[in-house]
């Protein structure tokens, strides 16, 4: 999945590079979590996001996993290793390339584990819809500091 974001990757990848802010900066998510701190800089973190049932109502499931996820701020990629639970094993690969307009961001979802047509419900049920809100929500975010005036290195948000 993709989207096209009107605004530098720089700021898309300052946006989104850490998780542990995700549950401030997109409204489906209620929590962010730090567990720990790996060596290598990566870090595990438990989330709760709502998956959309009746949008127009506001009312949602509320989906939880833990994962581990490190970014690359010269590619401006962002990894995640889903651990443990229904999930164990998702990957989740973030690319945030330039485009002429601004930025395209790609998500790809490795899910192979060995639960059939489970795997394949909660891939296309719960985690690839979380993943298209969370994409337009940053999206939104992004576009909205872009026209709010310049952006450069010294005003991203952090």
């Amino acid at each position: 999945m993709s989207i096209e974001i009107a605004a530098p990757p720089e700021l898309v990848f300052r946006l989104a590079h850490d998780p542990l802010r995700w549950a401030d900066l997109l409204p489906h998510y209620s929590r962010s979590e730090l567990i720990r701190r790996e060596p290598d800089g990566s870090v595990v973190a438990s989330f709760v996001a709502r998956r959309p049932l009746i949008p127009l109502l506001g009312l949602g499931i509320p989906v939880a996993w833990r994962s581990r996820s490190s970014s690359d701020p010269q590619t401006c990629g962002i990894r995640f290793r889903h651990l443990g639970g229904a999930t164990d094993g998702l990957t989740a690969t973030w690319r945030i390339e330039p485009t002429t307009v601004g930025s395209r961001v790609t998500i790809d979802h490795a899910y192979r584990p060995g639960s059939g047509v489970l795997a394949i419900v909660i891939d296309r049920l719960f985690a690839r819809p979380i993943a298209r809100r969370t994409l337009a929500t940053f999206r939104t975010l992004a576009e909205a500091l872009t026209e709010s005036g310049p952006v450069s290195a010294t005003n991203l948000p952090s």
